[in-house]
Formats: C-alpha cells, sequence, structure tokens
C-alpha cells in the first residue's frame, strides 16, 4: 500500500475530522499513532491512541520521542487538534481568545518543533489542517480565525526553513460532515439545506480531508511544499449573486440582447434553490 512502512502521528486523532484523517492514513497502509486529551469512544481500527494535551509543551516533547523509540522512526505529522466555541469578541475576555490561539496555533508550531528533528531523518512532512475561517471573515470565531490564517502563514515559512528535508503544507477545509454538525447546522434538513449552498452539493466527509492528507504525506506529492489545499467543495457562492435580481425592471431582461433565462443567469446558478429555502426556513423559524 502507499504508506506501507511509514509511521504517522494525528492530533486530535479520536474523533470528526481527526479520526477521518487518522483512519485514511490506516488504510493506506501507514502505522499511526493519534493523541488527544481522551481516547475515542470506540477504538479506531489499525491506530493507537497516545493521551496528549497538546498544549503541554513538556509532554509534547516526551510523546514524540516515545512514538519515535517505539517505532523507530516519524515520517508524517498532522496537525489536526484545534476547535472553537461560537463566541461573538465582545463576549469574553482576552484570556479565553487567547486559548483559542493557543490550541489552534501555537499547539502545532510546539509539535512541529518536538518532531521536527525525527521527520529530518526520515525526510518527512507535516500537514497542518487549515480551515477557509483564515481566508474570510470569521464572526464569532473571530480569533479561530486568526489563528488558521496564522497557520498557512507558519506553514509556508516552515517549508522554506525545513527544506529539503521536511515537507510542509495546509489542508485547508471547509464545512465538514462530524459528529457535532448539528451543533452549527441544526437537523438533518438543516445540514441538508447547508450542503447543497456547496457547489458539490454536500458537506465533507472527515474521509475526504483524510485522503487529501495522505495525498499530501504521500510520494505522490514529493515536490508540493509550502502549498496551501482547499478542501471545499467549491468554495462559497458570491453573496452579491443573492443580492443581484436579474429577473427585476431594470435587469438584464430588459436590456437589448439581455434575457434573464439565458445559461448562466442567476436561476441556472448551482446552490439557488438551496439558499432560497435556507432563508425561508429562517424566516419561517424553521
Amino acid at each position: 500500500m502507499e504508506l506501507d512502512g511509514r509511521v504517522a502521528v494525528v492530533t486530535g486523532g479520536t474523533r470528526g475530522v481527526g479520526a477521518g484523517i487518522a483512519g485514511a492514513f490506516a488504510r493506506a497502509g501507514a502505522t499511526v499513532v493519534a493523541c488527544a486529551r481522551r481516547p475515542p469512544e470506540v477504538p479506531l481500527p489499525g491506530v493507537e491512541f497516545i493521551g496528549l494535551d497538546v498544549r503541554d509543551a513538556a509532554a509534547v516533547g516526551e510523546f514524540f520521542a516515545t512514538v519515535a523509540s517505539r517505532y523507530g522512526r516519524l515520517d508524517t505529522l498532522v496537525n489536526n487538534a484545534g476547535g472553537t466555541p461560537h463566541r461573538l469578541l465582545r463576549e469574553a475576555g482576552p484570556e479565553r481568545h487567547a486559548r483559542v490561539i493557543e490550541l489552534n496555533l501555537v499547539a502545532p508550531l510546539t509539535a512541529s518543533l518536538a518532531a521536527r528533528p525525527h521527520l529530518d531523518a526520515s525526510r518527512g512532512s507535516i500537514v497542518m489542517i487549515g480551515s477557509v475561517s483564515g481566508t474570510r471573515p470569521s464572526p464569532g470565531s473571530a480569533a479561530y480565525g486568526a489563528a488558521k490564517a496564522g497557520l498557512e502563514s507558519l506553514a509556508r515559512s516552515m517549508a522554506v526553513e525545513w527544506a529539503p528535508r521536511v515537507r510542509v503544507n495546509t489542508l485547508v477545509l471547509g464545512m465538514v460532515r462530524t459528529e457535532l454538525s448539528a451543533l452549527h447546522y441544526g437537523d438533518q434538513a438543516g445540514i441538508g439545506a447547508v450542503g447543497r449552498t456547496v457547489p458539490l452539493g454536500r458537506l465533507a466527509e472527515p474521509s475526504d480531508a483524510g485522503d487529501a492528507a495522505v495525498f499530501l504525506a504521500s510520494p505522490r506529492a514529493a515536490y508540493i511544499s509550502g502549498a496551501s489545499l482547499l478542501v471545499h467543495g467549491g468554495g462559497e457562492r458570491p453573496a452579491f449573486l443573492d443580492a443581484s435580481r436579474a429577473d427585476l425592471p431594470g435587469g438584464p431582461a430588459d436590456l437589448p440582447g439581455g434575457s434573464a433565462e439565458e445559461p448562466g443567469g442567476p436561476v441556472d446558478l448551482p446552490g439557488g434553490s438551496a439558499e432560497e429555502e435556507a432563508r425561508r426556513r429562517r424566516r419561517d423559524g424553521a
């Protein structure tokens, strides 16, 4: 298999996106170690669990020494651990926002520094798990978005400083369907409506992130470093397309040669019906 004989560490690899990534590496033939503060509710096939708080620098150093001693090498570090509650900036003091930045930016730096000597020996790679929140405004998760933007910048600098022996790349993830999706999007109907706003028509599955991470860690990506791979199903439909009403007087239908029914007009763009349904649900309290 593609990663036979390789050893991979996935931080936060016990549920959600992290579990999807750990599972993908195991299916590709790698020996996988997942670390988190709590063990998985159900053991993941082919994945060893070691408890770790990635914010504890001393414990992180001991963890990577243990992995290298037990398995004789380390080939890939996936910095996945992270997250944030929904919290407007004014709703908390700076210390709470600083904790979000610590988990999502400082902890990946700490893990990468501890793993670097082992990755250098194996000519391995690091995969940072970023987010579209770091590429656009993120009201309600501003500190998280800032941390993810910083993580992407950190990866590009690492890719230069640690070349040619260690490659460093970022997966920039969009919306992913996990066991926590209902907290963000509501019931199944709400999740479906949100998914239909994505050009590919659905939320990502954790395995989608896992397959992309395996690619970046594999020999097929041997010349890819300092890159950001967008895994977001085509991104977000531009808001101006919803604000524009080409079917009203003064729109393209009233211009010489114009027609609101021409292919490519707002009525033909994918995602329109889902967004209208989502707006209806919000308006009606559904």
